[in-house]
């Protein structure tokens, strides 16, 4: 893998990327929220070789730093195609986790066409009409919430909250110490990302997946409602939902092999 750099107005994008073949699938792996491109770790020395792969660092996040936080959902999807096209990236299959998951919707609404197929792990669907309006003031509220909960008792929560195994509880533990010393720039971190995701749920737009799509959960996602919203979104789009038992939120963590395997023959399929 090789690191590069993508300059926004905002700040420096810090991503990884391996290319066999340009004109093959893309593998493009989004972590979720106060995570970074560690996440995929498991992922990526599977696929690397096999396919082109490549991982970003969020705006804001970890190498992706300093950066300024007047950034929405829909400018992270364009920056997001603006690194593909700096890759010469002709069909890019994202693999969203979490927040991932939300901006490869997000890419999906602006650029319907470009998409070869779309992951959700532990993600939910961007439309309005899943989501209360007391979840929405709450998603808008929450960096204060980060700011004052003791550090040692938010890296608990963290890590134990996201993942079931050692590994996926101790890489997060890893990814979370990034803003060790900084609890101010990791509240803010979190705080802006739930509050642009409620400012594009507002938007009320179809967010429709038009690509061949899958969904992974992990039956003991506690995150949220992930696992109600895992159960709509596929009955109300038919998207095949997999559901990955003994795992938590960061399932392709906690179930790599499990996970790889899905994408796997999900990239077979298409």
């Amino acid at each position: 893998m090789k690191e590069k750099t993508y300059s926004t107005r905002s700040g420096v994008i810090h991503y990884w990327t391996h290319v066999v073949d340009a004109n093959s699938i893309t593998i493009v792996f989004l972590p979720g929220l106060t995570a970074d491109h560690r996440l995929f770790d498991k992922q990526i020395s599977y696929f690397e070789g096999r396919y082109n792969v490549l991982v970003w660092d969020a705006p804001a996040h970890a190498a992706s730093w300093p950066f300024t936080f007047d950034f929405n959902l829909m400018n992270k999807a364009q920056w997001l195609d603006g690194i593909l096209e700096q890759e010469n990236i002709k069909n890019p299959m994202i693999v969203g986790q979490s927040m991932g998951g939300y901006v490869g919707q997000a890419y999906a609404q602006l650029y319907p066409d470009k998409l070869s197929g779309f992951i959700s792990i532990d993600s939910a669907p961007l439309q309005r009409k899943y989501v209360t309006e007391i979840e929405i003031w709450l998603l808008k509220r929450m960096e204060p919430v980060y700011y004052h909960y003791p550090w040692k008792s938010l890296l608990k929560a963290g890590t134990n909250g996201v993942a079931t195994s050692e590994y996926g509880r101790q890489l997060m533990r890893e990814m979370m110490m990034v803003y060790d010393g900084d609890k101010k720039r990791y509240a803010q971190l979190a705080g802006h990302g739930f509050y642009i995701l409620a400012e594009a749920m507002e938007m009320d737009l179809p967010y429709e997946i038009k690509c061949p799509a899958l969904l992974i959960c992990g039956e003991q996602d506690h995150a949220g409602s992930c696992v109600r919203y895992n159960k709509a979104w596929h009955k109300n789009t038919s998207i095949p939902l997999e559901w990955i038992k003994g795992a938590g939120h960061n399932s392709n963590t906690d179930k790599p092999d499990i996970v790889n395997r899905l994408i796997e023959n999900f990239i077979k399929k298409i």
